[in-house]
């Protein structure tokens, strides 16, 4: 089984995405320096509101997390996992983690990047204020990038313009 969820994010000036170990989207609509974990602003969810259908799959600790960063044409994929102590309580923000740490915003943990892993022309093109999306997709499976690719384009067709 596997669901998925679209969040909404814009860019801001002050993204740096420099940190080691989280990468996180916060609805706020503003941010300073000292947020170098945070990729995108504005989001139109936090982790309270993703689907209860994404809820019910990676509230487990043997299933499987993954991440689409879209930006105009560019995309990064991380990988993680779900974890049963998940609450997905915090209306505010969502955090990939490459640590076990969990809190309400917790949606990833044993993530593969953080935000300094990030393809930095996503990084930079988010500093120019541009929207992008992530799409999050949470699985029973184990599932290969062109595979994870493919459902996000034929569940959310993606326009380049």
């Amino acid at each position: 089984m596997i669901a998925i969820d679209k969040i909404k994010i814009k860019g801001h000036y002050n993204i740096r995405g420099l940190h080691k170990t989280t990468l996180e989207i916060t609805k706020d609509h503003y941010l300073t320096t000292r947020g170098d974990c945070i990729i995108g602003i504005l989001a139109n969810k936090g982790a309270r509101d993703l689907s209860e259908s994404f809820k019910k799959i990676a509230r487990n600790d043997e299933r499987f997390i993954y991440a689409v960063i879209r930006v105009k044409e560019l995309f990064d994929i991380i990988h993680g996992r779900g974890s049963s102590k998940f609450t997905f309580e915090n209306q505010n923000k969502i955090i990939f983690r490459k640590s076990t740490f969990i809190e309400g915003s917790t949606v990833m943990i044993r993530s593969d990047k953080a935000s300094r892993d990030i393809n930095r022309e996503i990084i930079n093109l988010l500093k120019t204020e541009v929207e992008g999306e992530v799409h999050i997709l949470a699985s029973d499976n184990p599932l290969e990038d062109k595979e994870i690719l493919r459902i996000v384009v034929d569940l959310n067709p993606l326009s380049f313009t």
